[in-house]
């Protein structure tokens, strides 16, 4: 990578916020799995299907079906989703540093992917995040955005982490 000025870093920062920033909502929105996005927030050792039903629960037949524990499927699909929105961001980061002329060192990306990957694992896993907000007098705020899901049912319910994603 060619070295750059002061001037040439603050556009090249302000052109990768701009492009994260854009992606975020596509790749947290669009690209994820719905299925993912509803269950990436299970925690738990009861036993779920691969749905986030809970073993002897619900009307489907699950006959034959596998079961791990709700953490595990909580974990497994908060990994799927944002090892595709890590992908997406990194891709969207090396078009734009490549189309701007510039080519960031691969050891540079991984570890900008990495903490990027790692931030929002935190954030989609929603414990985590709770546990900070409250340990950072900040669990008013959080409270304030708890959202209502509504089930394909009708049944409704309350997420206290935060603002809803669009599955």
């Amino acid at each position: 990578m060619k070295h750059l000025d002061g001037i040439e870093r603050l556009a090249l920062l302000g052109a990768l916020t701009a492009i994260f920033g854009e992606l975020h909502p596509l790749l947290d929105q669009w690209a994820q799995n719905s299925q993912d996005a509803q269950l990436k927030g299970l925690y738990g050792r009861h036993r779920v299907y691969r749905d986030g039903t809970p073993v002897g629960h619900g009307t489907e037949d699950h006959t034959g079906q596998p079961t791990m524990t709700a953490g595990g499927l909580g974990r497994l699909s908060a990994a799927r989703h944002v090892a595709s929105y890590t992908a997406g961001q990194l891709t969207g980061t090396i078009i734009a540093t490549r189309v701007l002329g510039y080519r960031v060192p691969a050891g540079a990306l991984l570890v900008g992917a990495a903490i990027n990957a790692t931030t929002h694992a935190v954030i989609d896993r929603r414990e985590p995040l709770l546990w900070l907000a409250k340990k950072a007098g900040k669990k008013g705020y959080v409270d304030h955005c708890t959202a209502a899901r509504v089930a394909a049912d009708g049944t409704v319910s309350a997420e206290l982490s935060g603002p809803p994603e669009a599955p």
